[in-house]
């Protein structure tokens, strides 16, 4: 649904209007870059917490000049020194979002960090690519919160899509894993037998954190203002 072809990008797609998603930046060439301006994203957030932003050697090498005309905004989901932070994740070391039940606690611990997010992609002035590590959860946190913004009174509209967007990042992620240079140190790929139930109990944890959570209250009550709210909207809207 909605897939992009920005050669190097991994599980990259459209999220709704000029918005869109993908894995870690890094895996992007020179031409994908080119290809991604071209689609009219103008900028990239960043969801990363800044050490996870460097380049590995299977990554390519990309000339400064490729990227012109893109801006990097950092805006982490997460501050990784946060006493209550590794709690999140069952003292998993290190700790790292990945799966749906943690996005509450993310809410809750750092909603200035969210509000920034949210600001950032008000501020773009053009299109606008969300990229975590594997653009799934920290990534699949924000997109789910922007779909159920876009859908306003429209509940049913927001659940489907909310589903939709997370089973495919799964899904996306799950094919790198297969072919992946660099072996994640917790994950591996699955067949379809064993993926079917995984993404059946995320999406229901998904479905839990998006029904417990009004997203435009919570954006403003945290300091966006009605306007920005709009124009991440009008985002949506393309």
């Amino acid at each position: 649904m909605g897939e992009v072809f920005w050669e190097g990008a991994v599980n990259a797609r459209r999220v709704a209007g000029s918005v869109y998603r993908m894995g870690r930046r890094e895996w992007l060439t020179e031409r994908g870059w080119r290809q991604m301006h071209d689609d009219g994203v103008l900028t990239v957030v960043d969801l990363r917490n800044p050490g996870e932003q460097r380049r590995r050697p299977t990554d390519p090498e990309v000339d400064a000049e490729a990227m012109a005309g893109v801006d990097i905004v950092s805006a982490p989901t997460e501050d990784p020194d946060h006493p209550e932070h590794a709690e999140l994740y069952g003292g998993q070391v290190p700790p790292y979002l990945n799966h749906p039940r943690g996005y509450e606690g993310i809410v809750r611990l750092f909603p200035d960090r969210i509000v920034a997010v949210f600001r950032a992609i008000a501020q773009a002035p053009a299109g606008v690519v969300l990229h975590c590590s594997a653009g799934r959860d920290r990534t699949g946190l924000i997109v789910t919160m922007l779909l159920q913004l876009a859908a306003g009174a429209d509940g049913r509209d927001a659940v489907r899509s909310v589903a939709e967007q997370y089973e495919a990042s799964v899904r996306g992620i799950n094919a790198w894993h297969r072919f992946s240079p660099v072996k994640h140190p917790y994950e591996r790929w699955h067949d379809d037998a064993e993926l079917a139930p995984i993404i059946a109990e995320r999406q229901e944890a998904l479905a839990v954190f998006a029904a417990g959570l009004d997203v435009e209250r919570f954006l403003l009550e945290h300091g966006l203002s009605a306007e920005e709210i709009e124009r991440v909207r009008g985002k949506m809207r393309g």
